[in-house]
Order: C-alpha cells, then structure tokens, then sequence
C-alpha cells in the first residue's frame, strides 16, 4: 500500500526504474526474436504476420515504455536534489504520471493476449494501420494505450518543468544549475510542445478506426500523409527527449571523473536550447521519399545537417573536460567514455541521411536501422547505464560491484558495436528493413549471423547488470554521503538514500558546482541558507492509481465498443458504452475527491529532525 499510495519522488523515482525495467526487458526479448529470424536466409522461426507485430511492438516499446521511464526514474531521484528542492513542485501529480504511464504501457501489452499485437510498425503509418488493413484490435491497443502513456510524460514533463523554474535553492540561478538540471528542463519543454501532436494524430486515428471517421482515408476524401507530418512533428523532438537527458548525465559524470569542471558550461547550456529549437524544424526529413518536392526537401536537409553544429559542441566539450583531467575510468565514465565515440558515429550517419539525394538510396534499408540505433542505443543507453552506475547509491544506498559494472560495459558495447555497425553496411548492399526473410547468396548471410551473435552479447551485458543489482541489494546500506569522493553537485551533500525531507536546511549556493566549490574553501558540507524549522510535507493519496484505472477501463471499453461478442451481457456492457463510463466515473470521481477534499498534508517539527540524525 506504500508504494499504491506514495508521493515521494524518491519512491516514484523506483517505481518508474523497475517499470522501465520490465518494459525494456519485453522489448528486449523482442529484439532478440527479430535477430533470431533473421540469423539465417529463409529461415522460418517466424511466419510473417508475428515478424511484423515483434518489429512494430519493439520499437514501440522500446521508445514509449522502456527508456523514457528510466529517464523519469534518474528525473525523479536526481533533480530535486540537485536544485536543492524538498520534493518536486507537485507531488500528486508526479504519482498520476506514472501510474497513468504504467496503465498505458499495460494496456498497450495486453494486445499480444487479447487478439493480436499492432502490427503496422512502431510508425503506424496510414493506410497500413487503417481498419482495412490492419483488421485485428492491434492497432487501437496501440493508439489508446499510447494515448494513456503519453499523458503520464505529458504530466511528468509540466512537473519538471514547474519544479526546476520555482524550487531552485537560494543563490542557484539559472547559469548555476548543474548540467541535468538543465537538461531536464529543456526536455521537459520538449515534451511539453512535442506531446500535443501526436496525442492528436493518435486521436484521429481512434476515431478513424473505431468511429469511421475519414482524416486520413483517401477514397472519402482524407490525406495519409498527414498522419506523416503529425507524427514526425512529434517524432523528431521525440528523439531529442531521448537524447537531451543522456547529454546531461554525460555532463554529470565526466567531470566527476576527471575532476576538473565542464568545460565550456555555457555554451553547453545554448547548444542544448538550440538543439530543442532546431529539433522542431526537421521533421520532414523523414518524408524525402513521400515526394513534397525539392525545395521542402533541400530545407529540411540544410536545418537537419545544422544541427551538428551544436551537437559537436557538446562531443568537444566533453573530450576538452577530460582532457588534462585526473580521469579515473569507474564504471560510470567507461560508460561515458564508451557514448562519445558511438553517440559521434550515428551523428555521422545522421548528416548522411540528411543529405536528400543520398536518402533516396537508404531511405527503408538497414542503413537507417544501423543509424537510429547507433543514436538511442549507443547514445541514450550507454547514458542511462552511467547514471544508473552513478547515482545507484545515492538512490539506494549501496554501491554496485564495479568488476560486474565493467563486465556489463565491455559485453554490452562489444555486442552493440557487432550488432549494429554490420548493419550499415546491409543497408548499402541493399538490404530492406521491416522484411521477414531474405534470399541466400545476396552478401547478406555472413552479416547477419554477426548482427545475431552482437545481440546476444548485449542481452548478457544487461543480464550481467540485473545480477549486479540482486547481488547488491543484499548488502547493507553503507554507502557514504559522496561516495565516488569528487562529487560536485548538491545531491551529494546528503545521506545515501536520502531522508524522506531531502534536506534538513535549504542550502545556499554560492556557486556552479556548488558542493566542489564548498569543499575547495574548505568546508565539510553546504552553508545552510534558513534556520532549522518544521518542515512541510505532502500526504500519501490512492487517487493518482484509482485515476489511472478509471482511465484504464475507459480506453479498454471505447477498443471494444463495437465489437460483437456474441454473449448478450458482454455486448450490451461494451456497446452501450457503459463499460467506458464505468471508467470514467472513477476518473473523475477520484477527481472530484481531491477536489472536495482540502489536504493540508503533514509537519515534520525540528525535535524528529534531531532525533532521526542521532539514530
């Protein structure tokens, strides 16, 4: 029931961790079935219709329900701290992001039970997601179940947002807040422009399907190619949701590591401003083959190829902090070390697809496959594995094995770096994605069955990585406040794990790297900015998970409102729309709950504060 009820952002920031987990564990599988198809000509493991529903459930999971709840989850346990915060701006609403994500990822699963994964790719690209090509549910468990997602990012994003602008400790002005912050905050409203679109595309393509509607039927009047320019309106600065907090955490790590500050802090900060406005003016360079014409086509291309300019700010930036650094090679900065050189290749091959002619030629080969993957898995990934190695015993109070952590670095980047770089060049041999089997003797065998055995590889770094995990949660908790001893940032000036309060004192920042710049004055911790005075907080609710469920009822009752199910009452329950109602009714009586009733939360006095340091 404490986890059901919790609105403690370091409880959520767990909640999200294990549910990104699990996600990603699914997609995983996933992904190795893919591979497993393919590691031979003709092969026949998968028949056609299941190859599609794994490639279109992959990505889609991977994307929405894999790596954007462990972005949350290091959001969660990091930023509050790191701008001196006692907890984020609005704690109610960090719980119903999660929980209503969580019901959305479900649902969105629960279509390989309940007649057939969608199975139009993780693009959902109209007509193939139409209903008259796409006949099963696959397709409205996707639109609804990412609809019910996408709202839990979308408050999360405001959340974020709202804390970092209003929550800031004494002294830390914008120019002070560490990089991850910043990033955050830049993802964040990201999120907050990008969402809406595809919120609306999904919607349309409800009402398409269920309600036969026309947005994007040709033959009564409707434009498939619509559905294109919502999605990758959204789908562009989707990648850079992805890829913003990865940058910050990189900004995080190598200077920890190298004990030297980031180097050129300030323009790190323009560069990633300008990569969320950029982003926004690109989408169309996924369309160069849909024919919109030379002139869109060579504006798309010049604002794509413009933003590797701020990018390889970043990459320069970070090797000039190592540079003439003390570099110390932990687990954490491998990881780190391991993303520039990866993350730099798929900008490379990303200006060549930016090229519009050179497109034309790759456009739908596994060129693109080797690129995408090369950004959110050799960049995003490797991220998120240096800061889980890295802010694990803050968040939990014990160190992983860092024999373990290298073994997981040196098998994941082993196995990525096989799996994916062969890919490039399957995609100039002319090998198509998104097919099932290929014929032998096209140059094709040998490079797939190192892609295969690459895969593999990466499946035992991450196995590797959860035996860390069980391994340490078995020890005690004993890790020190700062436990990599050069930390720089204020989350490591408190206990591992944190109090429920975070802080005792709001601290007063006095400077960037506000904890290196105490410890290089010679104090021991921060300069506390208040006296010791009751502190405020807020209560544990049911509500945000009752929402989530209403929620989760309705969008499962509107899939299936016009379906026969040859059973009087289930009929009646489902056609009627009273199933759907159901669900609403708990939505929005949980909301008129919280409406009605005024919680003043709870005080923590000075005396407990005392106390709790003594024990």
């Amino acid at each position: 029931m404490d986890w059901l009820t919790t609105v403690d952002h370091k409880k959520i920031a767990v909640l999200y961790l294990w549910a990104g987990g699990l996600f990603f564990g699914i997609g995983g599988i996933e992904a190795l079935l893919i591979r497993w198809q393919l590691i031979k000509p003709m092969n026949d493991f998968l028949d056609a219709q299941t190859f599609n529903e794994l490639i279109t459930m992959h990505g889609t999971t991977m994307i929405f329900l894999g790596v954007m709840p462990v972005i949350f989850a290091l959001m969660n346990a990091v930023i509050p701290l790191q701008i001196g915060a006692r907890d984020v701006a609005f704690p109610f609403l960090n719980a119903l992001g999660f929980w209503t994500f969580l019901f959305g990822g479900i649902l969105l699963n629960l279509s390989w039970v309940m007649g057939g994964a969608p199975d139009a790719g993780w693009t959902a690209y109209t007509p193939l997601s139409s209903s008259t090509y796409s006949t099963t549910h696959g397709v409205d468990f996707y639109t609804i179940g990412l609809q019910i997602a996408g709202l839990g990012t979308l408050i999360g994003g405001i959340n974020f947002l709202a804390t970092i602008i209003t929550m800031r400790a004494p002294g830390m002005t914008y120019m002070r807040m560490p990089m991850f912050a910043w990033t955050t905050f830049i993802t964040s409203a990201i999120i907050l422009f990008a969402f809406p679109a595809v919120t609306v595309g999904l919607v349309l393509l409800t009402f398409d399907r269920i309600l036969g509607a026309n947005f994007f039927v040709v033959g009564a009047g409707g434009n498939p190619v619509l559905w294109q320019h919502i999605f990758w309106i959204f789908g562009h600065p989707e990648v850079y949701i992805l890829i913003l907090p990865a940058f910050g955490i990189i900004s995080e790590v190598i200077p920890t590591f190298s004990r030297k500050r980031l180097f050129g802090y300030s323009s790190m900060v323009f560069a990633t401003i300008l990569i969320a406005f950029l982003g926004f003016m690109v989408w169309a360079h996924h369309m160069f083959t849909t024919g919109l014409g030379p002139v869109a086509n060579a504006l798309f291309s010049v604002s794509t190829m413009l933003i590797a300019v701020p990018t390889g700010i970043k990459i320069f930036n970070w090797l000039f902090t190592m540079w003439g650094g003390q570099v110390r090679f932990t687990t954490p900065n491998l990881f780190a070390a391991g993303f520039i050189p990866t993350f730099t290749m798929g900008g490379v091959t990303g200006v060549m697809l930016a090229s519009a002619p050179a497109d034309f030629q790759f456009h739908d080969t596994y060129f693109v496959v080797a690129h995408f993957h090369y950004v959110i898995v050799g960049g995003l990934v490797l991220g998120l594995f240096a800061g889980l190695h890295y802010w694990w015993p803050k968040m939990f109070g014990r160190m992983l094995s860092e024999k373990l952590g290298k073994w997981t670095f040196w098998t994941f980047i082993i196995g990525f770096h096989l799996t994916f770089f062969v890919q490039h060049f399957l995609g100039l041999m002319g090998m198509q994605r998104r097919v099932f089997t290929y014929l032998p003797n096209q140059q094709f065998d040998l490079l797939n069955l190192v892609s295969t055995i690459g895969a593999g590889l990466m499946a035992v770094g991450t196995i590797i990585f959860l035996v860390n995990v069980f391994l340490t949660s078995r020890k005690p908790m004993d890790a020190a406040d700062d436990p990599w001893e050069d930390g720089r940032t204020l989350e490591w000036t408190i206990p591992s794990p944190p109090p429920e309060y975070n802080f005792k004192q709001t601290p007063l920042i006095r400077g960037i790297d506000a904890f290196w710049k105490e410890k290089m004055a010679g104090n021991k911790g921060m300069t506390p900015a208040e006296p010791v005075g009751s502190i405020h907080m807020p209560s544990a609710t049911i509500l945000p998970f009752t929402m989530s469920v209403g929620i989760f009822i309705a969008g499962l009752g509107f899939m299936f409102s016009r379906d026969d199910f040859g059973n009087a009452f289930m009929s009646f329950m489902f056609n009627n729309y009273i199933v759907t109602a159901i669900g609403l009714i708990i939505t929005f009586g949980s909301m008129l709950l919280r409406s009605l009733y005024d919680d003043h939360g709870w005080h923590i006095e000075p005396e407990e504060l005392e106390g709790s340091e003594r024990t």
